[in-house]
């Protein structure tokens, strides 16, 4: 059984309907939409779909919203679930796909496929775990002072057509075994947004493999709004204050470990061969 939640803040219907028809493409028995927004407007395009839960909430973050759909998932005894962005969509049944690779390496407790941008190009999806500098020099300073540093982060001169484990998976398409989730918790709820997704990989990664796949791609749009909003911004920077409290600023002998473990480990190209990308 796999179940699918996505959250929405005044999502465009369109939006929402489009990555609705994705997962209506694959065996998704129940889509969770958890809607934050001031109205239930949303309500009419999720009554379209009869698998689709709506659930209208107060707004308590990102990682929030997905607990709730997550925690009737287990109720209910899903065996995997997709976390998601309304800003994601793809074609055919990559779930059937995702599902048969899961079955087959019972240790994955996560997995996130090969993203690209709407214009075709691939997206820096899965990363190293971030530390204070390189995420000041990623939103704060031009990306030239800075490209070898980032390009590390980011993963750039990795080998994308191949699977390996990665302490950070992004936010926008995450697959969960519910099993796992059981075992190492849900997302932390401290976090309002935006770091939500590291703080699940990393704990993801303590018990179980944390995998990016690319044996099935999806469309991402990432709006990126904190580079745009100065509200979202500060919401963007205060909850990365709060992950680094918990985690370590300087001193996070973990992610110094899990780091070390994935560079060791990570399929390289070189760069004649590299794959134009961004993050």
């Amino acid at each position: 059984m796999v179940t699918a939640s996505i959250v929405v803040h005044r999502t465009p219907a369109g939006q929402l309907r489009t990555a609705l028809e994705s997962l209506m493409q694959g065996t998704v028995e129940c889509v969770y939409v958890i809607d934050n927004s001031p109205d239930d407007s949303l309500r009419v395009v999720c009554r379209e779909y009869p698998c689709v839960r709506y659930c209208h909430v107060e707004n308590r973050g990102f990682g929030a919203g997905h607990n709730i759909a997550l925690r009737k998932a287990i109720d209910g005894g899903s065996d995997y679930h997709i976390v998601m962005n309304a800003d994601v969509v793809w074609k055919g049944d990559i779930v059937a796909d995702i599902v048969r690779y899961m079955e087959c390496n019972r240790d994955i407790g996560l997995l996130a496929p090969r993203v690209y941008y709407p214009d075709g190009v691939l997206q820096y999806s899965c990363r190293m775990l971030p530390t204070p500098f390189v995420l000041f020099q990623k939103r704060f300073l031009p990306q030239w002072l800075s490209r070898r540093r980032l390009d590390r982060y980011l993963l750039a001169d990795s080998d994308h057509s191949q699977a390996f484990d990665c302490p950070y998976l992004l936010g926008c398409f995450m697959f969960f075994r519910v099993e796992a989730l059981r075992d190492v918790g849900l997302f932390d709820e401290r976090f309002f947004m935006y770091p939500e997704d590291i703080d699940i990989s990393r704990r993801m990664g303590r018990r179980y493999r944390s995998v990016y796949w690319p044996g099935v791609n999806i469309v991402h749009e990432h709006a990126a709004a904190s580079r745009h909003d100065l509200c979202m911004l500060w919401i963007h920077l205060s909850n990365m204050v709060r992950y680094f409290n918990k985690w370590g600023w300087f001193i996070d002998k973990e992610r110094r470990l899990m780091n070390r473990r994935l560079m060791e480990n990570l399929p390289r190209i070189s760069n004649r061969t590299r794959p134009v990308g961004r993050g």
